[in-house]
């Protein structure tokens, strides 16, 4: 319900993501970071979605999103935004307004919008003029998918110059895990705007280390920009016009706005031009209530606090000489800690024994298994979820990994993927989750927010909710069930890939293995089910038919290739009278 104070939602969605903050008396209450919003690109279901897990609790709400140019594209967002802020005042309308609120407020200026796309928007005694921003196939010059796309043809056209593999095509290999140029050829083929824009990074990089066909595409990129702006000065016939760079490239990359402002001088030597630090989540927030200069929130939030008290971050008195031990000792040391994670399991053996029959009957009565987790925790859940079809030939959705930060930080950290509760629940109700399904939050600190409002979520929906922790010290949350795994600190403080991890796979492996034990994909200890995709399987395959039918394995072979390489058609057979 809207509080008597205003309580004033600001929501900024771009290309690469959806800025919310709420704001109260001037202050910023909470603010958060969700997927894209473009009102182009996301069907009414998704926007939905996305608004859904926002705060409801607010008087006011400003919703400024990409695409949103016409009558039409207002009247839609006033209708979704209304029906999930039905108490609410609603203002709407494009990134646009909310970009030019956060630099100006009501004052005038041009602002220069660089992020995955670009633009540059003008405002002056109520004329609006702008150039860029006519999307990522034909347009947004100078944004961040301009950049990583012509660095991507830089890379291909030097490799078949000289056949140099240069230090960005390295870079960007490793970041994407694909082990060729022919592979990021493929990939390049189907991946998004979104995917393509965040190699704008590792270009900027490239350029820092002297890479100079990458320092003339962020040169170009900073020139076409720097001349959009001086188009849209002479027609507000403007030549000193205050300026903002908005937008993360300018916000992350100090040197494309010096670049930028180096070429503006030349072009408009009168301007005044600024980086503009403020969210558009602000302007927006700022646009629905015509709030005053937000001030900054100073106080450490609560989960923050409880996260400095989780066992799993404290000191370990073992290892505060770790940096002098010899090899030997460190040897040593790793081997006596490890003893802990068989203790911790041997100690939670009743709980375990809870979560294995949860998730066991769930899926027997046709329920999936999820895992929700981030950092160490959610790569682990992933892995485990990879695991099942080719060990067991289970269908892939029947266990599933729910990623914080997405497919990107399995291989690199995503900054503060983990840190929105409601990611984590919009996670849980686009990835489908059901009534019957199990989901299990895995975070060593049982504090992290984007597992815990997946949980939420799946709890809201009807599925029952698992969490695992490595911090037994933490106060109980009422979940289906729960297990607080007592590994102790760390060997290295707050590194919770060790320990912590050890036991949270031994865990995962648990769950996973005796649910596919119990839906029969199982016999004796024999995985009958195994995906045979290579010899090394068909090897293992042969081995075991000869072992079961006590026939020699040449026998065995033969028969499993006539069963069509599958162990449980071939033991079927062998078994029918």
């Amino acid at each position: 319900m809207p509080s008597e104070k205003p309580r004033i939602l600001g929501i900024d969605g771009g290309g690469t993501k959806t800025e919310w903050v709420v704001v109260e008396d001037g202050v910023e209450a909470k603010r958060g970071v969700l997927a894209q919003s473009n009102l182009r690109l996301n069907s009414d279901e998704q926007l939905a979605q996305l608004f859904a897990v926002m705060p409801h609790d607010v008087s006011h709400v400003g919703a400024f999103l990409a695409a949103c140019a016409t009558e039409e594209d207002r009247r839609r967002l006033t209708r979704l935004a209304r029906a999930s802020w039905p108490a609410a005042q609603v203002a709407v309308g494009s990134d646009r307004d909310s970009a030019l609120a956060a630099a100006f407020r009501d004052d005038d200026g041009i602002v220069v919008i660089g992020g995955t796309g670009a633009a540059v928007h003008g405002r002056r005694e109520g004329r609006i003029e702008k150039a860029g921003g006519w999307g990522h196939v034909v347009g947004d010059r100078g944004g961040g998918y301009d950049l990583a796309r012509q660095a991507l043809r830089e890379v291909l056209t030097r490799f078949d110059l000289d056949q140099r593999i240069t230090p960005l095509a390295e870079r960007i290999l490793r970041e994407l895990a694909l082990n060729s140029l022919h592979d990021l050829a493929a990939w390049a083929m189907d991946a998004d705007k979104m995917s393509v824009a965040r190699l704008a990074p590792a270009v900027f990089a490239a350029a820092r280390l002297g890479e100079a066909e990458m320092l003339g595409v962020i040169e170009g990129g900073a020139s076409v920009l720097a001349t959009f702006t001086r188009a849209v000065a002479q027609r507000l016939a403007w030549p000193e016009a205050h300026v903002r760079l908005f937008g993360g490239l300018f916000a992350h990359h100090e040197d494309y706005a010096a670049l930028f402002k180096m070429r503006l001088s030349t072009l408009l030597p009168g301007a005044q031009v600024e980086v503009c630090r403020e969210s558009g989540a602000v302007g927006a927030a700022w646009l629905a209530g015509k709030r005053s200069v937000l001030r900054a929130q100073g106080s450490m939030p609560s989960e923050a606090e409880q996260l400095a008290h989780a066992l799993t971050e404290q000191s370990n008195p073992r290892s505060l000489h770790l940096d002098k031990m010899s090899a030997q000792e460190v040897v040593d040391l790793f081997a006596s800690e490890e003893a802990c994670v068989a203790e911790a399991l041997v100690a939670r053996r009743v709980e375990l024994a809870a979560a294995v029959e949860l998730v066991g009957a769930a899926m027997s009565a046709g329920g999936r298994l999820f895992y929700a987790g981030a950092g160490t925790s959610g790569r682990l859940g992933v892995l485990d979820a990879s695991e099942i079809p080719p060990t067991f030939g289970a269908p892939p959705d029947l266990v599933q990994g729910i990623m914080a930060g997405g497919v990107t930080a399995l291989h690199r950290a995503v900054e503060g993927a983990e840190d929105q509760r409601e990611a984590g629940a919009l996670a849980v109700l686009q990835r489908g989750i059901r009534a019957g399904d199990v989901v299990c939050g895995i975070t060593a600190s049982g504090r992290t927010p984007f597992v815990l409002g997946a949980l939420e979520k799946a709890r809201a929906l009807g599925a029952r909710t698992l969490l695992l922790t490595c911090n037994p010290a933490r106060e109980r949350t009422g979940w289906d069930a729960e297990i607080d795994l007592p590994t102790g600190a760390e060997i290295v403080t707050g590194s919770t890939r060790l320990k912590a991890g050890t036991a949270t796979k031994v865990v995962l492996n648990l769950l996973s293995t005796a649910a596919m034990v119990r839906l029969g994909h199982v016999a004796g200890n024999r995985m009958i089910d195994l995906g045979i995709s290579n010899e090394k399987l068909r090897d293992r395959g042969a081995r075991m038919v000869a072992e079961a039918l006590a026939i020699p394995y040449g026998e065995a072979r033969e028969r499993l290739e006539a069963a069509g390489w599958s162990v449980r058609a071939c033991l079927e057979r062998a078994r029918k009278p």
